[in-house]
């Protein structure tokens, strides 16, 4: 396989590894706290608001991580399959993985918002110049 494929698929399971994390995160704060009785199911059962700050940011931020993802797990499947990665859709798709954990751990932490927004934002430029670069090589580039 071809170094930038493996670089792109490595950028896939990083932004994969980072949505495990978040989880495994998200249940350390909430599993033990409704296994003890803190925590009612029955209060959990619809909202998230009878979780802890930190278990809600967790929670949010993994909702979060089925949103632009998505884009950039179709894009970066469809490069491949288009085939010949070359070093600009690695770096894009490296660079949008790394604003996601900027991302993350900006929602998970502080949670200042316009930090936290301003990381999302640059992520989605990212997103759209790596889609924006792949469209064109669909359309420029004989034998796609």
């Amino acid at each position: 396989m071809p170094l930038m494929e493996k670089l792109l698929l490595l950028a896939m399971a990083a932004q994969v590894g980072l949505t495990i994390v978040i989880l495994l995160l998200m249940g350390r704060e909430r599993v033990p706290r409704v296994l003890s009785g803190e925590i009612a199911v029955a209060d959990i059962a619809i909202d998230r608001s009878a979780y802890p700050h930190r278990a809600r940011l967790l929670s949010n931020n993994f909702d979060n991580q089925f949103q632009l993802p998505v884009l950039f797990f179709v894009g970066a499947l469809a490069a491949l399959h288009l085939g010949t990665i070359s070093w600009v859709e690695a770096m894009l798709a490296w660079l949008f993985v790394a604003l996601r954990l900027v991302h993350a751990l900006i929602h998970t932490t502080t949670n200042n918002v316009h930090q936290r927004f301003a990381a999302y934002t640059v992520g989605l430029a990212v997103l759209a110049l790596f889609w924006l670069w792949l469209t064109l090589r669909i359309i420029l580039v004989p034998g796609i």
